[in-house]
């Protein structure tokens, strides 16, 4: 008897085909990387392609041709989002998991920050949320079990005095996440919907600050906040996407994981 055990997909999301947004870099990369090394196939979309190419094919140089693939996508844009699907669609042969995770971060209280900037953030990190999902859920339906992923923040659920766009993006983005678990839910979708809440974790999004006060007193200063005293790598996220993307994760729908160092327990 042949031993089809031996060329069956192994690995915690073996078989899943995940569409990933801001995979050119920081918290997408990683998780890119996490779900490929576990027998997922990727897409990485970003408005930096070539970013996202070069990710891409590191990925496919690990885990062998046809692992990854990478896609222009400006998660502001519903044409974009239209043709970058269909394309990964048609590349991995279907999408079962969709992580939302572009975001960006505009510092200024609510005296300071202008109208077009709160309107950015907002387009970015909660827009994208939307359009993403409404229109990966044709697919996903077809691809069924399935998983969305929508990295909030701590700051949607904490608030602070000088961030009062990415505060109210974040909490959008946890609440739409439960209201979309809900839709599929009544729906009788076998597809889930939760959010990750991370605190200051060492990607490109703290490097304004680090600009500002330098490295390592930027991060000091950082980790004074967190109980655990240091901020998070983004392998601590790419994990908590691995356990959201697998089937063990299957009872789970509507919730938020908090990867915050303690500073919630506060």
């Amino acid at each position: 008897m042949p031993d089809t055990n031996a060329t069956a997909p192994k690995g915690r999301v073996a078989g899943k085909k995940a569409f990933i947004t801001g995979a050119a870099q920081g918290l997408g990369a990683a998780a890119a990387r996490k779900l490929a090394s576990e027998g997922a196939k990727v897409a990485l979309a970003d408005v930096n392609l070539a970013g996202a190419q070069a990710v891409a094919e590191e990925i496919n140089a690990q885990q062998g041709a046809g692992t990854a693939f990478a896609f222009a996508l400006d998660v502001r844009d519903e044409a974009q989002w239209i043709y970058a699907l269909e394309e990964a669609d048609a590349a991995m042969g279907g999408i079962s998991v969709l992580l939302n995770n572009a975001g960006i971060s505009v510092g200024g209280n609510i005296e300071q920050l202008s109208f077009a900037d709160f309107k950015r953030v907002m387009d970015v990190n909660v827009d994208s949320v939307f359009l993403g999902t409404k229109h990966a859920l044709k697919y996903m339906k077809a691809n069924q079990p399935g998983s969305i992923i929508n990295i909030s923040s701590i700051a949607g659920l904490i608030a602070g005095h000088n961030t009062p766009a990415y505060n109210a993006s974040k909490a959008a983005v946890w609440l739409l996440s439960k209201g979309i678990a809900l839709h599929c839910a009544k729906q009788g979708y076998d597809i889930r919907s939760n959010s990750i809440h991370p605190t200051f974790i060492d990607t490109p999004i703290l490097d304004r600050l680090r600009d500002m006060l330098g490295k390592e007193t930027a991060e000091a200063k950082l980790s004074r906040q967190i109980p655990l005293g240091h901020i998070g790598e983004p392998d601590d996220i790419a994990h908590a996407v691995l356990y959201l993307a697998s089937d063990e994760s299957k009872f789970m729908t509507g919730a938020e994981l908090k990867l915050d160092g303690g500073i919630s327990a506060m």
